[in-house]
């Protein structure tokens, strides 16, 4: 039987003998530890590596706790954080989690109720995924119109105005989905891949030019032209249909 899989959790803590102890309890715990005292090598790890939560400290040199978390959700990295902090004031928790932060625990605080509160936003984040269906579509989200067809996240299918309905792959759907929320501007390959299959993808791949063959073709078997979705030659494509 296979072990299951441990998180691996980011601890940016400029206090260096709290951040091993905080390291080593959650370790125990069976988790993966990785160790920032500053903010700026923990960003640089975050903007190339997936973690699955992120223990954040807010008063720290050079950066703060809610500027770091801030930059990253300006670039879309959208890892669950807790942060770590000695303020007990009211305004400071509204604060983290108005920027985007999934819980607030106060110092001193006891590593049983640490481990606890991480259980609780990982679970939660996997609940979130669970209505993924790409990076930028969930099946909570509603039908919309693309030249002339319905596209349906919720059951996967696209209904043509044919009659028929077609069985669409997540993918595609992510594709379609990112066409329709950018028409008449340029789309890097970057900007489209990071979307649909998430930021750490990677960018050089080519099943993103595979996925749009299959999205023309299912398009031109039941009647509808895709021409109107062109290629920017060295930088990525325009989405340009006809205005009604």
């Amino acid at each position: 039987m296979c072990a299951e899989p441990r998180p691996l959790i980011v601890v940016v803590e400029d206090e260096v003998e709290l951040s091993s102890i905080i390291s080593q309890h959650l370790e125990e715990a069976g988790m993966n530890v990785q160790v920032y005292n500053r903010a700026a090598p923990a960003l640089r790890f975050l903007q190339n590596n997936f973690a699955n939560l992120i223990l954040l400290d807010i008063n720290m040199p050079e950066t703060s706790g809610f500027e770091l978390l801030a930059q990253l959700r300006a670039q879309d990295i959208n890892t669950p954080a807790i942060f770590l902090t000695a303020n007990f004031q009211d305004e400071m928790k509204v604060k983290g989690l108005n920027l985007g932060g999934d819980d607030y625990i106060t110092k001193p605080f006891s590593y049983t109720e640490l481990i606890a509160r991480i259980t609780a936003v990982l679970r939660r984040a996997e609940g979130k995924a669970d209505f993924n269906v790409t990076k930028n579509v969930r099946t909570t989200d509603g039908p919309f119109e693309f030249l002339g067809a319905k596209v349906h996240p919720d059951r996967l299918e696209i209904e043509f105005p044919n009659g028929t309905t077609l069985k669409s792959g997540r993918k595609e759907l992510g594709i379609l989905a990112y066409l329709h929320s950018h028409v008449g501007v340029v789309i890097t390959r970057k900007e489209l891949i990071h979307s649909v299959w998430g930021l750490h993808a990677d960018i050089r791949s080519r099943s993103l030019d595979q996925y749009i063959v299959k999205v023309r073709a299912a398009f031109e078997k039941n009647g509808l032209s895709l021409d109107c979705f062109k290629t920017v030659h060295g930088i990525g494509y325009i989405f340009e249909p006809p205005v009604k």
